[in-house]
């Protein structure tokens, strides 16, 4: 396999600089390594090669123009949440069939306005309801990760585990990732990646595919933080096509990655110390709040009392908006349609064999809690709650500059090891919900090995609008862990 799908983003772009290889040689490596080891990781739903190499040729012919862009010549893949003109997008549901959008999503025109190269679609949980990437329509990925003295399949995490796995298995630069309650920051976690969930609003929804529209950014998965930082940049844009989409400029945040936190303030929440988290975790968090007073942070101890109500209404509020945006699929304008002897026949055969059984575990809880008699005391009493977790977190920036604390309670599990337990399975969005609630940035960084080899990260969540203290911080903790593992080879 070509040593060039090992380099990070920036390396590779700074090897486009240099003409030490064309983007059609280090587009080719890709689309090679992808053909050996797809059937395996199952990260890629659609290979895009002819497309990919025609994109890659046009990004020669304007660098050699002098004409490059951010990004020119840089082989992403793309997450199938994001509409990609011309080619299938199906949020990995069978109730989309064989959709291809006619348009193109905001977030990846912006990626191809800057010369990148798309491989393909990547997997992911079905319309990213899942913290396992189990329920798709295609089967899971695998983690190139695997236990010490074992062989058994681990999640690469939800719903971003086709990015997580391209990216940490060197089958893409990059790729884009979604974050509703954690699921950008997770899989990151749980594959020895970089992921960063920008504040609600930085990145435009328009051409995503809807799970919960208040909730729901468009992010990266990257090998580094500087790599995610570019990203982040280039995804980022205000856009009038979506009504939430913010109109602020979008900084150079590369040049706040080795900035240092010397002088900055750092919090540490009490409430995501929980009963039963794995001592490893403790003392990598303990260990991280010691890097960062090497460094010359103040850590400050604080507290979110409304935290331990996050997750409950997490799971409230994103099935209730999920079963709004998912009325739409109803098998009478796209995708699949199962014919009955009726209307309501065919509606209900539809999304029957349409959606997959979380997708309707979880709007049949929305359905309920936005039903007569149950708004009240579900739906909103949940709004209230979230609106008291908003101002937890805008108390305690009063007083610091960032908050610390781990990604996940857990390194990568196996496959069927939680499916059959919805409320463990939701458990992994414990540390990742606050910051999607209260609409902040959060980035996970990896930062160690557990005691079987698996990768274990660490979360920083910055005030709204401030994703450079975030990757200034991310940049410090990155260099003091000095991570440089990577998956040993079985694929």
């Amino acid at each position: 396999m070509s040593d060039l799908t090992k380099l990070t983003l920036t390396a590779a772009l700074d090897g486009l600089d240099s003409k030490a290889f064309s983007s059609r040689e280090l587009t080719q490596s890709f689309i090679e390594a992808i053909e050996a080891s797809n059937d395996t990781l199952n990260a890629y739903v659609v290979k895009t090669p002819e497309k990919a190499l025609a994109m890659a040729d046009a990004s020669d012919a304007r660098r050699a123009a002098g004409q490059a862009g951010k990004l020119d010549g840089a082989p992403i893949g793309v997450k199938d949440l994001y509409c990609t003109k011309g080619v299938r997008t199906t949020a990995c549901s069978e109730i989309l069939g064989e959709f291809t959008p006619t348009y193109e999503s905001t977030v990846t025109q912006n990626l191809w306005d800057a010369g990148a190269v798309m491989l393909g679609k990547l997997n992911m949980d079905e319309f990213a309801m899942g913290s396992s990437n189990e329920t798709s329509r295609f089967g899971p990925p695998s983690n190139p990760w695997r236990r010490a003295g074992s062989n058994r399949a681990l999640t690469s995490g939800g719903s971003s585990g086709g990015s997580a796995t391209a990216v940490a298995a060197d089958l893409c630069l990059a790729a884009t990732a979604s974050d509703t309650g954690g699921s950008i920051r997770q899989p990151a976690a749980f594959t020895g990646t970089v992921g960063i969930k920008p504040t609600y609003g930085r990145a435009s929804r328009y051409g995503m595919v809807a799970f919960a529209s208040s909730l729901d950014q468009a992010g990266p998965i990257a090998k580094t933080v500087e790599d995610a930082a570019l990203l982040t940049e280039i995804m980022c844009s205000h856009d009038p096509e979506d009504s939430t989409s913010l109109p602020v400029a979008t900084p150079d945040w590369r040049a706040d990655v080795h900035k240092g936190v010397k002088g900055m303030k750092i919090g540490i929440p009490a409430e995501y110390r929980v009963d039963g988290m794995p001592q490893e975790i403790e003392d990598l968090w303990s260990q991280g709040i010691k890097w960062l007073q090497d460094m010359g942070a103040q850590i400050v101890n604080v507290s979110l009392p409304h935290t331990k109500y996050a997750l409950p209404a997490y799971y409230i509020v994103a099935p209730a908006e999920a079963s709004s945006n998912l009325a739409r699929y109803d098998g009478m304008r796209f995708g699949q349609r199962v014919s009955g002897d009726d209307l309501t026949d065919t509606y209900q055969g539809t999304r029957a064999s349409g959606f997959g059984a979380e997708v309707q575990r979880r709007l049949m809880i929305g359905t309920y809690v936005l039903s007569s008699g149950y708004y009240d005391a579900y739906y909103l009493r949940a709004q209230k709650v979230r609106t008291k977790i908003l101002q937890d977190f805008q108390t305690v920036f009063a007083d610091v500059d960032a908050l610390l604390t781990p990604t996940c309670p857990s390194a990568a599990f196996a496959y069927g090891e939680k499916s059959g337990d919805p409320v463990q399975m939701y458990l992994n969005d414990i540390f990742t919900v606050t910051a999607n609630l209260a609409g902040l940035p959060g980035i996970s960084i990896p930062a160690a090995l557990d005691g079987q080899g698996l990768p274990l990260g660490l979360q920083v969540i910055g005030k709204a609008l401030d994703e450079a203290t975030c990757f200034r911080v991310a940049g410090a903790l990155e260099e003091a862990a000095g991570f440089v593992a990577k998956p040993e080879r079985w694929w």
